[in-house]
């Protein structure tokens, strides 16, 4: 027995592996057939009538059982008429309104491919889905972790906003991505081993939006990048024609799936009741104040066309206390600020966000009550997108739209388009509450309020000055001053754009003045004398009458203003105000015709000066006129005068006349004395030059040989060396002197006793040099 235990111990060691092993092989068995299985009955499936439940669809357990976990029972029309077709593998072309369920008719199939085709974490990609906004992509991805939470599957989601570097290592892993064009695009040009070669599936969700924001180029570079054999899912809720464009790109054969709500009732909720109200711009913010004091337990999505008018009224209304927690969402913030707000709103029952379109498009806000559309949407189609954040699936909801008096008619032609009448209502005057005081306040106290006012100001113009539809935005319509008193400012800010373009009005105008004089000049027929004088009286006296009458009809033409008349202009100005009005000539210049055209200055340098009008018709052109070219070009402006003894006024460098400098004389005889003259001067001036030119090399020579002398310790025993400086000077000349013996001295000269020595001055030793050198020369020749 002692033997036969380890024995069967090791027998039931080996069986157990084994067992593991062949169960491993039958669970991979069952799960290959139960894929076939699968595989047959999409395939096979013809969708009945009354399709409404998600198990009754061909997916996985996997699937539906999170489906059930996120309660998701039943299908939208969208969901039952889309999913037989794209689980089969089809390209499909959705169309339905905003809060219909796309998100489940993309992310199912999506899931579902991936299972039947065995995808693995070593396949790679194979799931691409593409969204406009970060926000939305944000959702997406939370609605694919809640349904896919049973498969296998990696998933990411790539936006911008995030650590690039974080993202590159993770893309690497992933098999369904969720991501933005820009981000995306980013990765696939600089990521290193990003790759989509094995995409199975590519969903382009609001492919309107994405295609209005500007990404159409960045999409052309995306399809790039992507295999031809793929299955494409392309999802909006507006069909426009650049959408069609995009779909017959990047789809091939594709099955256009719609709800037949969306055709009859131009995709719009029957739950969603519609107004609009006719309010002036100067007063949009006492209306919008007065619906947030008036509904503290709704929650409400205020739209604004741009951000600085976001964060202009959700900064003074906080600090004004309307007594319901206030959000903002727009493009310039951070994206964690972004997601935190967005999360933030999702959570809260009674809150107001202030956004701009950013958020007008496919975010899910749960339980919205009102829609505000402060600014007017820039189209039918961004109406019904932002409109769409409430009443969603089966809710119910409001939504209300400002328009200006000039943006009615066009905004109501636009909608009808589109079979959508909203119903007007008024206002009550006694509701309205104004918070004009209140914001010239915080204006007034805090100057960066006034600053976002400024700002907000300039945006909403320029907002308005970009829109394409000018049958419905009218900018010079609209009443500027009046709005930027209603935002506390103490006036209108500079407007830059308007500006150019009126300057670019200008010019043009003038321009084809201009032109139409020199036109109508080379068309004047030719006459005789008597004609043309006769004829060019009368065409003179009908100009007359013609500029007279175009004057009185037409408007007068702004002047160009100075510093002087923006001083005038000023407000609340009192002090000095008589000293500075004594610097304006108001004195009346005539009637004459040339008036018409010429601007009249209080003591300014161009009255003065005769310019042709082309020059005076921009502040470019009078800086040109007055600049350093243009005065030497027309000769000095002014000039200096002396007085001479008889009191006669004479320029300073006047010029003489020919008598005057001549006195009566030849002007030839004139001409060579005065040549004389000249050479006689120059004699003298070469002389002296001369003189100077020998005592400086005189000096140069005398310090040579001091420093030599210095050099050879300025001994004199030597009978040679006072020699030597001499010769090697007139070696330095070029001349090479052949051995020579000096004379035999005489007898007395031998039997002389030598003088005694005493020291000499340098001129003196300079001196004697100079003489033993000539004698030296002397004997040479």
């Amino acid at each position: 027995m002692a033997q036969a235990g380890p024995s069967s111990l090791k027998k039931q060691k080996k069986k157990q592996p084994n067992n593991g092993v062949r169960s491993s092989k039958v669970k991979k068995v069952q799960q290959v057939k139960s894929i076939e299985a699968l595989e047959e009955a999409v395939l096979s499936y013809e969708p009945p009538a009354d399709l409404k439940a998600f198990a009754d669809l061909p997916i996985s357990d996997l699937t539906k059982r999170g489906l059930k976990k996120a309660f998701f029972v039943d299908m939208t029309d969208i969901q039952a008429k889309s999913l037989p077709v794209s689980l089969k593998g089809k390209d499909v072309l959705g169309a339905a309104r905003t809060g219909s369920g796309k998100t489940l008719a993309f992310l199912i199939p999506v899931l579902e491919i991936l299972y039947r085709r065995k995808w693995g974490p070593q396949d790679g990609l194979g799931a691409l889905i593409i969204s406009p906004t970060r926000e939305l992509a944000v959702q997406i991805f939370e609605v694919l972790r809640s349904i896919g939470g049973y498969h296998s599957f990696s998933a990411g989601l790539v936006i911008g906003g995030k650590n690039l570097k974080d993202e590159r290592e993770r893309l690497s892993r992933m098999n369904i991505l969720v991501a933005t064009p820009g981000r995306l695009l980013q990765h696939m040009d600089q990521t290193i081993g990003f790759e989509c070669d094995n995409l199975q599936t590519l969903v382009l969700d609001e492919a309107d939006r994405i295609l209005d924001m500007g990404f159409q180029k960045t999409l052309t570079a995306l399809l790039s990048h992507l295999p031809k054999s793929r299955q494409t899912l392309l999802f909006s809720a507006t069909q426009t024609k650049s959408v069609s464009d995009l779909a017959r790109l990047s789809l091939k054969d594709p099955v256009y799936v719609s709800t037949q709500e969306e055709e009859t009732s131009g995709a719009m909720p029957k739950t969603l009741e519609q107004h609009y109200v006719v309010v002036e711009l100067d007063k949009k913010l006492d209306v919008l104040w007065s619906f947030i004091k008036t509904h503290l337990q709704s929650k409400t999505l205020v739209f604004m066309s741009c951000c600085k008018q976001v964060r202009f009224v959700f900064e003074t209304f906080c600090k004004m206390h309307p007594g319901v927690p206030l959000l903002h969402l727009h493009g310039k913030q951070k994206q964690m600020t972004r997601l935190a707000t967005f999360q933030r709103f999702t959570t809260m029952k009674h809150a107001v966000l202030l956004a701009t379109d950013i958020a007008a498009r496919g975010l899910d806000f749960p339980a919205v009550d009102w829609v505000l559309q402060v600014d007017a949407p820039e189209d039918a189609e961004t109406y019904i997108h932002r409109v769409g954040r409430t009443a969603r699936y089966e809710s119910a909801g409001k939504a209300l739209l400002f328009l200006a008096p000039s943006e009615e008619e066009g905004m109501k032609a636009a909608l009808a388009k589109k079979g959508i009448e909203p119903a007007k209502i008024k206002i009550k005057a006694s509701k309205t509450h104004s918070v004009q005081n209140q914001l010239q306040k915080l204006c007034f106290q805090e100057p960066e309020i006034k600053y976002l006012g400024q700002r907000a100001f300039v945006s909403y113009l320029r907002s308005v000055h970009v829109m394409k539809d000018k049958s419905i935005f009218k900018l010079e319509e609209l009443p500027v001053q009046r709005y930027a008193e209603a935002l506390g400012l103490p006036g209108a800010p500079k407007i830059k754009f308007l500006n150019k373009e009126i300057a670019k009005a200008k010019k043009n105008a003038s321009h084809a003045v201009a032109n139409a004089g020199t036109t109508s000049q080379l068309n004047k027929p030719d006459e005789s004398e008597e004609g043309s004088e006769s004829s060019g009286d009368e065409e003179s006296s009908d100009d007359e009458e013609a500029s007279k009458a175009e004057a009185s009809t037409k408007p007068e033409k702004p002047k160009v203003r100075t510093k002087y008349d923006r001083m005038f202009e000023r407000k609340n100005q009192n002090i000095l105000s008589e000293h500075f009005n004594k610097l304006v000539d108001h004195s009346d210049a005539g009637d004459s015709d040339d008036d018409f055209i010429t601007l009249k200055r209080a003591d300014h340098a161009l009255e003065d000066m005769e310019l042709p009008e082309h020059e005076v018709t921009s502040k470019r052109k009078q800086r040109l006129a007055l600049s350093k070219k243009a005065l030497a070009a027309r000769g000095p402006t002014n000039s200096k005068l002396v007085f001479d003894d008889d009191g006669q006024a004479h320029e300073i460098y006047e010029l003489q006349t020919a008598e005057e400098a001549f006195a009566g004389d030849d002007v030839h005889a004139a001409g060579r004395r005065f040549a004389e003259e000249e050479r006689g001067k120059l004699r003298e001036a070469d002389v002296v030059d001369r003189a100077v030119a020998k005592e400086k090399k005189k000096e140069k020579k005398r310090k040579r040989k001091e420093r030599e002398r210095e050099e050879n310790g300025g001994s004199d025993d030597d009978e040679g060396a006072p020699f030597a400086p001499m010769i090697d000077a007139v070696e330095d000349d070029g001349y090479v002197s052949p051995d020579f013996d000096l004379p035999p001295a005489s007898d007395e000269e031998e039997d002389a006793a030598p003088p005694p020595k005493r020291a000499k001055s340098s001129r003196s030793a300079l001196a004697e040099e100079e003489e033993m050198a000539l004698q030296l020369l002397r004997s040479r020749r």
